[in-house]
């Protein structure tokens, strides 16, 4: 029963997306009558009323629907120092949405036979050729470790399951090991090399037997070291050729051109008293790494983006790999990335597939998103989701963490779905 089930949830997706084969995102003013604007105009309200009460410092909303921008807009400060007024344009420091497009550039290779998605990652990187799992973490750092059941794959870097954790945000026990083998969430750095970064990361323990839970971690940095090592180019440019020049996606960058420092946003943060302030070096990372010249990309979290952009990355995907006449991935490892891949909800509630959450039938009840919409956001506030359904794609992207008004992405997804006839 649960492989009928499996089955029919595949055949499903990749029924839908074949129906969208072609779609190209238009930006004109032509009315959706799916749409009620009237409805739609409430997100103006409500986006000018944070940015009013001072909640937030600036939006940019963008809506798709049918493959028609009905609503993108920037609301308050890009840079509420200066006034500089947001613009929907505006580029902002995406963090882990880079996640998906790595993913899918990871996917490109395995389209092109250049790897399997059950290889182990010490095919490409020696140092975890020789993993343990962490059994117990003592006071003074060292600690003790128990044989790996088997490999860690790339199947596993997509999914998460790979035991490998996160520095700064991750648990206690494996933040103190990677601090003390000096790694880094990798954004900021210039000098590193990512080649022996991700070597060194492959040397230390596991958080946990792979393919036995999901963590949040350095699992698609590790696979943007791989595309590297597969490719012989760095990331930059790999996903430049396979993904943004294919797609028209001039605004998404790890080493941002200076013609273009002008749009990137603030970044801002909470004091105790969760008043907004602007993010300093001393929060922990430079806010201004996106103009940093470097070669060390980070994977997970190093891009900077429009919310046009990656709104046109989403179209792509759930066109089944293909827009505006360029294929950059085949139907049939689309329809893999948008399959739950995992026999636990990795969240509780959700999905996770080759890159995405992807909401399921107990998540669609609880919320506005439909089964099978995919989605994930960045960790200075931006957020993201594609309900093919519906046809419809959302991005709210903000500059701020934390955020005390955490609602406002919410109350946004809310009115876009009042929204629909």
């Amino acid at each position: 029963m649960l492989i009928r089930k499996s089955l029919l949830f595949v055949l499903i997706i990749v029924s839908t997306i074949a129906c969208q084969a072609q779609t190209t995102i238009k930006t004109t003013n032509t009315p959706d009558p799916s749409v009620d604007y009237k409805k739609i105009a409430n997100i103006d309200t409500m986006m000018n009323g944070y940015v009013n009460r001072d909640w937030i410092k600036g939006v940019v909303t963008i809506v798709v629907k049918d493959g028609q921008v009905i609503q993108n807009k920037g609301y308050g400060y890009a840079d509420a120092a200066t006034k500089k007024l947001m613009e929907a344009n505006s580029i902002f420091r995406i963090a882990s949405q880079t996640k998906a497009i790595v993913s899918a550039g990871i996917l490109i290779l395995y389209d092109q036979g250049k790897i399997s998605l059950s290889d182990p990652v010490s095919k490409y990187l020696p140092g975890f050729a020789h993993q343990k799992v962490l059994d117990s973490l003592y006071a003074d750092t060292t600690y003790t470790t128990v044989d790996v059941n088997r490999a860690v794959t790339i199947r596993d870097l997509l999914t998460h399951t790979s035991g490998i954790d996160y520095p700064v945000i991750g648990t206690n026990k494996m933040k103190a090991i990677y601090a003390k083998a000096k790694i880094t969430t990798g954004l900021g750095d210039v000098n590193e090399s990512l080649y022996d970064a991700m070597n060194r990361l492959g040397t230390l323990p596991l958080a946990f037997q792979p393919g036995t839970q999901w963590r949040y971690g350095l699992s698609i940095d590790v696979l943007g070291c791989i595309i590297e090592v597969v490719s012989k180019m760095n990331l930059e440019e790999f996903l430049r050729k396979n993904i943004f020049e294919p797609l028209g996606m001039n605004d998404t960058w790890f080493n941002l051109p200076k013609d273009k420092f002008n749009r990137l946003t603030t970044a801002y943060t909470e004091d105790s008293l969760h008043h907004i302030i602007p993010w300093t070096v001393e929060t922990g990372v430079d806010p201004d790494y996106p103009k940093i010249t470097k070669h060390y990309f980070s994977g997970g979290a190093g891009l900077s983006s429009t919310a046009l952009d990656y709104a046109v990355f989403l179209q792509m995907i759930m066109n089944g790999g293909s827009y505006n006449g360029k294929t950059i991935l085949s139907k049939r490892t689309v329809a893999m990335m948008l399959h739950p891949q995992l026999d636990f909800k990795f969240d509780g509630t959700n999905d996770f597939g080759l890159g995405f959450e992807i909401t399921s039938d107990k998540g669609s009840a609880d919320g506005s998103r439909n089964q099978g919409s995919f989605s994930w956001g960045g960790y200075f506030g931006t957020i993201y989701w594609a309900d093919p359904k519906e046809k419809l794609i959302c991005l709210i992207m903000t500059q701020q963490t934390p955020n005390s008004h955490f609602n406002i992405f919410q109350k946004f997804e809310q009115l876009v779905y009042a929204s629909l006839k």
